[in-house]
């Protein structure tokens, strides 16, 4: 391990609990041990999943947060004691790794519940409404600290929870922790304080409007979650410990609308001011860590920060708020190891939080320790895999179910919590395999043939390996994509995998290995039908390094044509962002966290954004776009156009060939990655 390194690996403790070193894991919805979104059972697949993680090398770890009621089957979590049972029977096995474990268990998610068009539905209807109270008890599942819009939905209002329901609620964090004591975890964390969920929204004034023991004033906004440690205290003892998910900053300007980095606001959460003595506060009240980060539902970058977010984004306003409390501190939220070492060595922090970065690979720290840093699998902080819940105008969540279901998986790891689906199986009859494109799923294709016992043989028409992730990755800002390209290239290396550069394989060319693979990716739609469309410059041709001029017009703004206008800005020139829907990034697999931040940026920064405008004409100097109230010319150096991918199959399918990615139906990353792991396994 390289010596600026080493502060991570010493040892500390919470409250009488040692921890072996400084690496936690922060917790993942989806990585729970009773289940998620689903009847409360032991997990097998998510304990397999903290399995992973504890043998290698992580000090603290700390599974999804688990609802004390959950939201669907409205099931209290302190009443389904076989599941404790059973934790009991795995902890030994899990404490022989000589990590600590600490269950998350959460109040619940009030106005920040992410609802669905399907849940819209169940809510409006008044005889579904009935019908699906059972299942799903919308009402009670979105309830507040007062009546308040749904961050997602504006058809699905949030009331306010009545003294009774938060009295049940203290009451099964109270029981659920003795039971997770009696069980064998080493501690509890209550969730949260923190990014605008159910406890923060009672502490936060611009969403708790009460006017009784649980809202007005400093005490009674955190009451709430007072109260709960207090009755955690009083039903395990006081030495057990319990740590706090707390966000020291709300970085909140109102409802859906968060605080940008740099950005002069007025806070209308938790400023620093407050912040400083509610840490106190919630320390003197009984908690002993507090697991940092920033910002709320509605500044949802802050908690999950997607690649434009500064690296470390939560560490200065986290080591500012340590120096009012005696308990341990944690940071999370892109964080560099390097820095966090030093800020533990400088006493400046207690504890380094990470989460995708196990997602990606659940063998990083072992592999940090052992210097072998360049077989570390990147996290790329896309959220297409792990969360990718969108909300765009006038639309929901808009997230497919089965993801809704399965939270924590990873793009650019098809095996994550998905070892029943996804595993390497030694082939009894191994074959030559051409790959024919290498790109990223050339490349994951013939990794997992190789590691099978294939023998694949990539063909790629340029004098690189890549393919379309070259230019996808060349923006300033992307450099853990660019990391993870660099570990695929490595990977071909370490697996000694035969590859012919500069090879293009035509259509007619016979192919002399056993079964082939095509890997050739899409192209560019092209719009003949508009006027000059010929004189645009296509996005990969642009971030291959095609020059433009200072005015640039985007024609498209979904993910690759924002991204293209952001880089632009960051360079000092000027985009202009024409887009035929009514919202950028209107696109399905995009998490809000990412989307809203690129929305606002623009906003903040002026960037001329052109919604339900369709591009008509491209002139010298200017393009001719419709809008709803006719047609303008909009003045521009050069043109970019971003307006999607088709896909391009090799000219035509060969025959028995196996289509992988884009060339098969284009998609993101993620499904790159997956498609080219599941025809890998079929061969």
């Amino acid at each position: 391990m390289r010596k600026e390194l080493e502060p991570l690996m010493t040892p500390w403790k919470i409250g009488n609990c040692e921890i072996k070193n400084r690496f936690v894991m922060t917790s993942m919805g989806g990585t729970d041990l009773f289940g998620w979104m689903e009847k409360n059972h032991f997990d097998k697949v998510g304990a397999r999943f903290i399995l992973e993680v504890a043998k290698h090398d992580c000090g603290l770890v700390l599974p999804g947060c688990q609802p004390v009621y959950n939201p669907m089957f409205g099931q209290w979590l302190h009443k389904n004691k076989k599941m404790f049972r059973d934790l009991a029977e795995w902890m030994p096995e899990f404490h022989k790794t000589g990590a600590k474990l600490f269950i998350q268990l959460t109040a619940g998610f009030g106005r920040s519940f992410t609802v669905s068009k399907m849940m819209e539905t169940l809510y409006t209807n008044p005889v579904l409404r009935v019908l699906s109270k059972p299942v799903m008890d919308l009402d009670k599942i979105t309830a507040s600290a007062s009546p308040s819009p749904n961050r997602w939905s504006d058809k699905i209002p949030s009331r306010a929870m009545t003294k009774e329901e938060i009295q049940e609620f203290i009451d099964s964090f109270a029981k659920s922790a003795k039971l997770c004591k009696d069980a064998g975890v080493d501690g509890i964390e209550v969730h949260a304080v923190h990014e605008g969920y159910l406890l923060d929204q009672f502490t936060l004034q611009y969403v708790n409007k009460r006017d009784d023991e649980y809202g007005g004033s400093f005490e009674n906004r955190y009451r709430f979650a007072a109260e709960i440690v207090k009755a955690i205290k009083k039903e395990c003892g006081e030495d057990y410990p319990v740590s706090l998910r707390y966000s020291v900053v709300s970085k909140t300007k109102g409802f859906r609308e968060g605080a940008l980095p740099g950005e002069e606001y007025t806070e209308v959460g938790r400023d620093m001011a407050e912040s400083e003595k509610a840490a106190k506060y919630l320390q003197d009240c009984g908690y002993d860590m507090l697991n940092c980060d920033n910002g709320t539902y509605d500044a949802w970058y802050w908690a999950h920060p997607p690649i434009y977010m500064p690296e470390n984004c939560n560490l200065e306003d986290v080591e500012h708020i340590k120096k009012f409390v005696d308990i341990p501190v944690v940071c999370a939220g892109r964080l560099d190891p390097v820095t966090a070492a030093k800020s533990i060595e400088e006493g400046r922090l207690d504890g380094a939080g990470f989460a995708r970065n196990f997602l990606a690979d659940q063998e990083w720290i072992t592999k940090l320790i052992n210097d072998k840093e360049d077989d570390i699998r990147p996290c790329i902080l896309c959220h297409n895999g792990c969360f990718n819940m969108c909300h765009y105008k006038g639309v929901p969540n808009d997230q497919e179910l089965s993801d809704s279901l399965a939270l924590a998986r990873c793009a650019v790891n098809a095996e994550t919590m998905q070892w029943d689906k996804h595993y390497i199986k030694k082939t009894d009859n191994p074959k030559t395999v051409a790959v024919i494109g290498g790109g990223i799923g050339g490349m994951e294709a013939a990794r997992v043939l190789k590691l099978r016992g294939h023998k694949p043989v990539i063909y790629e028409r340029s004098d690189k390996l890549g393919g379309t992730f070259i230019a996808a990755s060349a923006e300033s800002y992307k450099g853990r994509l660019r990391m993870l390209l660099d570990w695929y290239r490595r990977e071909m290396e370490k697996l000694d995998i035969e590859i012919h550069l500069n090879s293009e394989i035509k259509e007619s060319d016979p192919v002399k290995e056993d079964a082939v693979i095509i890997a050739t990716g899409a192209k560019p739609r092209f719009f003949g039908s508009v006027p000059g469309f010929d004189k645009t410059i296509e996005a990969c041709e642009y971030l291959n390094g095609t020059p433009v001029g200072d005015r640039v017009a985007v024609i498209g703004g979904g993910l690759t044509g924002c991204e293209i206008a952001y880089e632009l800005a960051l360079m000092g020139k000027h985009p202009i962002i024409v887009e035929m829907k009514d919202d950028l990034v209107a696109q399905t697999g995009v998490c809000l966290a990412n989307s809203s931040y690129l929305r606002e940026w623009f906003a903040l920064n002026k960037t001329p954004v052109y919604l339900e405008t369709s591009l008509k004409e491209v002139r010298d100097g200017a393009i001719l776009c419709k809008t709803k109230d006719g047609e303008i010319t909009i003045e521009c150096d050069s043109v970019i156009s971003s307006v999607g991918y088709v896909p391009n199959p090799l000219g035509g399918d060969k025959a028995g060939a196996y289509l992988v990615g884009d060339c098969k139906k284009v998609g993101n990353l993620r499904s790159v990655i997956w498609n080219a792991y599941e025809v890998a396994m079929k061969i």
